[in-house]
């Protein structure tokens, strides 16, 4: 009697592609491959067995086509992993990956279309391949991802970032760091979802600035949900209108309950499920993207860990007076107040001085109670002296 092969026992494939363009600060993207390429082939793809194939700073989006066209004709499962920056070509606006020769003007000629990944992994089986992205977009091209006015949607179940860079953003690849160091220490290979849930909580990217890809499918929403968490909330708590798709019930009550049993990634996640959801629908310098940032900030000081807290506080008030809400607002005030107490708890020499010069900053405007900043100026100057060599 024959025996039917699923997709997992067969060997594996993975494409790993990264690029950096011509450009001013580009996402340092070339450096993670080795990272990403460290993993054991089979552990990486989630087969027995598995081919990796790497281009590092390819210029020529033809040899770029032909890789991805033999990618596609593996019939085992498949991993497209893809960095860089993506771009918008102005006369047919579409989006292009951009490649080591690209520039403003050549896109067209020089970068590779994201519609060519499309067609070219469109008639693979179902549930067979992913593309996991690490990107970085201007101002335009990233507002018109996050109200999906353009979309890197396809047939694959899609994970990753895309991060804006602009003269105040200089994105990171902290999200392929930690995805290669999740795949490095878990004693098995974890399902693409819980992968990338597991990365999006240890990468260190400023959420208001970043578009989180998720696989879209009925399946992925009802593990996503599974994974949803409670956490206590700060005072004030404005109720945006729901976001879609958003965890079931009242998200403060899950994340409060999720929080005090000591389950602080889920509520981290339903809060930055949330925020994203906000994001779409108020824009990134907005109060209700501000109070999910602050809700964040609760969770992270729940959790012991003073140094993010402090530095979603005070994000959360750079938000809100980038909002236009005035300096003297209880929302704006608590906000600096609270990264002021958080910042105390930070031990960290280096990360209270980078932090305490970012609150000084704030401290300026929003000045606080009598001997507020004095007590900022006094500590900065401890750390600087205890720093010296």
């Amino acid at each position: 009697m024959a025996t039917s092969t699923t997709p997992n026992q067969l060997p594996g494939y993975a494409l790993l592609l990264a690029a950096e363009p011509p450009v001013r600060h580009p996402l340092a993207v070339a450096a993670t491959l080795p990272q990403l390429a460290a993993v054991p082939p089979a552990h990486l793809v989630g087969t027995p067995y598995a081919s990796v194939v790497q281009l590092a700073n390819p210029d020529d989006p033809n040899t770029v086509l032909t890789a991805v066209r033999t990618a596609a004709a593996v019939e085992g499962r498949l991993l497209v992993y893809v960095a860089g920056q993506v771009v918008v070509d102005h006369r047919q606006h579409r989006l292009h990956l951009a490649l080591a020769r690209t520039t403003a003007r050549t896109i067209r000629y020089t970068a590779l279309p994201w519609h060519w990944i499309v067609s070219e992994l469109q008639h693979r089986a179902p549930g067979t391949t992913t593309v996991v992205a690490d990107l970085a977009a201007d101002t335009d091209v990233w507002q018109a991802l996050v109200q999906r006015e353009e979309s890197l949607d396809g047939p694959y179940a899609l994970y990753g970032v895309v991060q804006l860079q602009d003269r105040r953003h200089r994105p990171s690849p902290s999200y392929t760091h930690a995805l290669a160091q999740t795949l490095r220490t878990a004693p098995a290979r974890p399902p693409d979802a819980d992968l990338h849930h597991q990365a999006a909580r240890a990468a260190v990217l400023e959420e208001a600035a970043t578009l989180w890809l998720a696989d879209p499918s009925p399946a992925a929403a009802t593990q996503q949900r599974q994974h949803t968490v409670d956490v206590p909330v700060p005072r004030r708590e404005p109720q945006p209108a729901a976001p879609s798709p958003v965890p079931e019930g009242d998200p403060h009550l899950a994340i409060t309950q999720a929080s005090r049993a000591g389950r602080h990634a889920e509520a981290a996640a339903i809060a930055a499920t949330w925020e994203q959801g906000a994001l779409r629908q108020y824009g990134a310098t907005s109060p209700e993207v501000a109070h999910w940032i602050e809700v964040r900030a609760v969770i992270a000081l729940e959790e012991g860990i003073p140094d993010r807290a402090c530095a979603l506080w005070l994000r959360a008030a750079v938000v809100r007076l980038t909002a236009e809400q005035p300096e003297t607002h209880p929302d704006v005030v608590e906000a600096v107040d609270r990264a002021h107490y958080s910042w105390h708890h930070v031990t960290d020499l280096y990360k209270a001085r980078e932090l305490g010069t970012e609150l000084s900053s704030l401290r300026t405007r929003v000045t606080g109670k009598s001997g507020a900043r004095e007590d900022v100026q006094r500590r900065l100057a401890q750390l600087t002296q205890a720093l010296l060599p």
